[in-house]
């Protein structure tokens, strides 16, 4: 009997173990995900190395503090002497570049994120909850319009989920980044988890939108892009950068062959950008960046600055050329999910795709870099997560007189 009862136990504690980790094993071999992760090949990354060698650049920025409930200045235009930015509460903020004189434009009810003004001097934003919204006046008087927040071209009334930047282009047009077509800010909880799950799954459904001023018609200009987010324009205004954040590079799109690119579905159909690519009308402008890119701005003095809102991670690189590893890494407790330490950085490119300035902290001490906006001798870093803006004094790497001269006698696509 004694055997017996020893047997027994035994089995009993097998039974008792193996249970939860057979369960265990189920839950994360078959467990439903929200993304579904798809194979690429990323490219090896450098690391910080040569141009991107890492300093300290960035340590100690100075702080504009922000009112108690704010935080996020994601993106900073600056106008006629003033800054604006959107916050994570939905308040669209304007302040001095001194800082002084703080004030509240309106409250989108959203989460605003790329903002620009147009020729009448109205605001643009582009909120991830909203869609693209036009603000005229301000306070109580502020008039707030919904410009896009679905899109006829080429499936009627589709949805834009993700918007994230805005920019006024030549002759008027706006430009729009929807970043993803599978995880809108909305439903997903946040921007920051929309991106993350975009980033892993890696479909690539983002899209730029083209909107005409007058006519508020909309059309999908590019299609298939990985998580595009910040738009800025080549001072002569015929070519458009945009940041694809999902592989690490900024693209340069020609924006004459753009509109020649041939497509399956022949001159109704939206060029993808891979189509783009093979045909001319864009181009890797950087590759390989040892983080994610988000805005981009440029300068008066021609500088294109890009933020880097986190380093690339090892295992998400590791793990790319495997679905069912990523797939597996999303039934993980979130705190688990391989996403970087924050760690701060920005990097200034000529109109060649050089790095001519790379700034860094790596305590990630002003979290999630996600701009760099320069003007009046100063450079205001943005954050995705910052109670606060950042800034520095700059002078930056000299630039022929004449390259100036050329930038403020109208050179801006506006």
């Amino acid at each position: 009997m004694r055997s017996n009862d020893k047997q027994y136990g035994r089995v009993n504690w097998l039974v008792s173990w193996g249970t939860p980790v057979v369960a265990l094993v189920a839950y994360l071999a078959f467990w439903p995900t929200p993304a579904d992760p798809v194979a690429w090949h990323p490219p090896k990354d450098a690391g910080y190395t040569g141009a991107h060698a890492p300093n300290q650049k960035l340590a100690d920025l100075q702080q504009l503090s922000l009112a108690s409930g704010q935080e996020g200045p994601e993106f900073i235009v600056a106008n006629g002497g003033v800054l604006y930015t959107g916050l994570s509460n939905g308040d669209v903020l304007k302040i001095n570049t001194d800082g002084q004189q703080p004030e509240v434009v309106v409250n989108t009810g959203g989460r605003p994120l790329g903002l620009d003004v147009d020729g009448q001097g109205r605001l643009l934003v582009a909120d991830a909850m909203k869609g693209l919204l036009r603000v005229s006046g301000r306070g109580v008087d502020a008039k707030v319009e919904t410009l896009l927040d679905k899109v006829s071209h080429p499936v009627a009334n589709d949805r834009v989920r993700y918007a994230d930047a805005v920019k006024v282009g030549p002759g008027g047009i706006i430009w729009l980044t929807d970043a993803s077509r599978r995880f809108g800010a909305k439903e997903s909880g946040s921007t920051f988890e929309a991106s993350v799950l975009d980033v892993l799954e890696h479909s690539c459904t983002g899209r730029v939108i083209a909107q005409d001023p007058t006519t508020l018609v909309a059309r999908v200009a590019i299609s298939g892009m990985c998580f595009p987010n910040g738009i800025e324009f080549s001072r002569d205004g015929k070519t458009m950068y945009l940041s694809e954040t999902g592989t690490y590079r900024i693209l340069a799109v020609d924006l004459a062959k753009l509109s020649l690119v041939r497509t399956a579905a022949g001159d109704n159909g939206v060029p993808t950008l891979d189509q783009a690519l093979k045909q001319g009308a864009a181009r890797v402008f950087v590759d390989n960046l040892p983080g994610f890119p988000d805005n981009l701005t440029r300068s008066a003095s021609n500088r294109l600055w890009v933020g880097l809102t986190k380093p690339r991670s090892p295992v998400i690189d590791a793990v790319a050329t495997y679905p069912f590893m990523r797939q597996l890494t999303l039934r993980l407790p979130r705190f688990l999910w391989p996403v970087p330490k924050a760690y701060g950085h920005v990097i200034a490119y000529d109109e060649h795709g050089t790095a001519v300035d790379d700034l860094q902290d790596s305590s990630g001490a002003y979290p999630e870099t996600t701009a760099a906006t320069e003007v009046d001798g100063k450079l205001f870093i943005q954050s995705l997560h910052a109670h606060s803006i950042g800034w520095l004094r700059y002078v930056g790497p000299q630039v022929p007189r004449a390259e100036v001269e050329s930038y403020l006698e109208g050179a801006s696509p506006k």
